[in-house]
């Protein structure tokens, strides 16, 4: 049996671009701006995958700083999804910001900045995935 570390499934009814999207519990919805023909009723698949490691990131800063007992407020991550446009092969970057609300020391953001590449998403994302499609 593979070692299944996420689950999602997407439905569209045929109204545009709107898709319902369910993992365990939690129902969301994506879609596209208008601009591209959607109903902008939810994010876009590519910002849920921005979504997806800027949320990955501050919730392992956040376990670690809580290990560490660090007084730490507010942890913020921005993720840009920036796609290559001179290759065809060419690889797309994620540029990911990071800010806190309390002055950090030299030592503690060399830390912090290490732990973030660690985090889990980012590690997959740095490495090659295969994507094995399947029709039922």
């Amino acid at each position: 049996m593979p070692n299944i570390i996420a689950t999602a499934e997407a439905e569209n009814t045929g109204e545009a671009y709107t898709t319902t999207l369910q993992t365990n519990q939690h129902m969301l919805i994506a879609d596209e701006p208008t601009d591209l023909g959607g109903q902008e009723l939810g994010p876009a698949p590519g910002d849920f995958l921005c979504m997806a490691l800027a949320s990955c990131m501050v919730i392992t800063l956040r376990m670690y700083i809580t290990r560490k007992g660090w007084e730490i407020g507010r942890i913020r991550a921005r993720v840009n999804l920036v796609k290559n446009i001179d290759k065809a092969a060419g690889s797309n970057t994620f540029y990911c910001n990071l800010s806190f609300s309390e002055k950090l020391t030299a030592e503690q953001c060399e830390k912090l900045h290490k732990i973030a590449k660690a985090c889990p998403l980012h590690r997959l994302l740095n490495k090659p995935s295969d994507i094995i499609t399947l029709l039922e």
